[in-house]
């Protein structure tokens, strides 16, 4: 809805999924995959029509890409498209993240395009694609009238894993907003999540912080672990965080060592 949460699904998609080869990793790579997905999203969101407003626009645009590692001239249509758009509105937000991106030599802008095919490649997969045609869910409606969501995953497969947390991070980052800019600052239904196999979600960026601050507005999360280790695996760091900021812990038995030392030790 904005060019924030275009960023913020972009950090989803590279904290979710992974790169191609051994330098996908690096911080350069990352970056770079990060401008090319801000270009592309936001020639969609603000330039493609409403049909076209999907993931499958979005891996196309990708595919449409060729670079020429002997050719720096050659123009393939994604830069055509930009081209033409840079000459209506110079200014444009996409148009700034794309010249970025094209500062890249063919060689390295190549590498670039085989790890975002690599991130992407289960939306190849035609009932992915289906799937994220277009919104059937209306996430910023939960607070205004009681809804019961389920989201169904696999507790032994996390190849989709990246599409609930792009789920997840909408429906917190779209519910704070209006509750902020329609009702004051609080939801008039609260909206509870239960969030069962919290370590097979994948991770939601910046839940540290969305924990302790999704309460003023009638949201609250409900974390459901296995062992308190899955959290640490996901989160690092930022576990300790997201622990504090849960007010009630409840044990029904276990017998993984540091979560028994943890709960001993509180």
């Amino acid at each position: 809805r904005s060019e924030k949460d275009i960023l913020k699904l972009v950090q989803t998609i590279i904290a979710n999924t992974k790169g191609e080869g051994e330098k996908a990793g690096e911080d350069f790579w990352v970056k770079a995959e990060k401008l090319y997905y801000t270009a592309l999203i936001g020639y969609i969101f603000y330039e493609a029509p409403r049909e076209e407003k999907n993931f499958a626009t979005l891996l196309d645009m990708i595919d449409a890409s060729e670079v020429r590692e002997d050719d720096e001239t050659y123009m393939n249509p994604i830069d055509r498209l930009f081209e033409a758009l840079e000459k209506k509105e110079p200014t444009h937000f996409a148009v700034k993240q794309y010249k970025k991106y094209k500062l890249a030599a063919g060689k390295t802008a190549k590498s670039i395009l085989i790890s975002c095919g690599a991130r992407l490649a289960p939306f190849d997969i035609q009932e992915l694609r289906d799937l994220m045609k277009e919104d059937e869910l209306e996430l910023d409606t939960l607070g205004d009238r009681k809804t019961a969501l389920f989201v169904i995953i696999s507790d032994t497969d996390d190849t989709f894993n990246f599409v609930v947390s792009i789920m997840y991070s909408q429906l917190f980052n779209l519910l704070c907003d209006k509750a902020d800019d329609e009702y004051g600052g609080r939801l008039p239904v609260h909206v509870r999540c239960l969030l069962d196999e919290f370590a097979n979600i994948g991770l939601i960026p910046k839940f540290e912080k969305l924990i302790a601050t999704i309460r003023s507005r009638e949201i609250s999360a409900s974390i459901i672990l296995q062992a308190q280790s899955q959290l640490k695996a996901i989160y690092k760091d930022n576990a300790d965080t997201i622990v504090g900021n849960c007010d009630s812990t409840l044990f029904l038995g276990g017998k993984e060592k540091t979560t028994l030392k943890e709960l001993s030790e509180t």
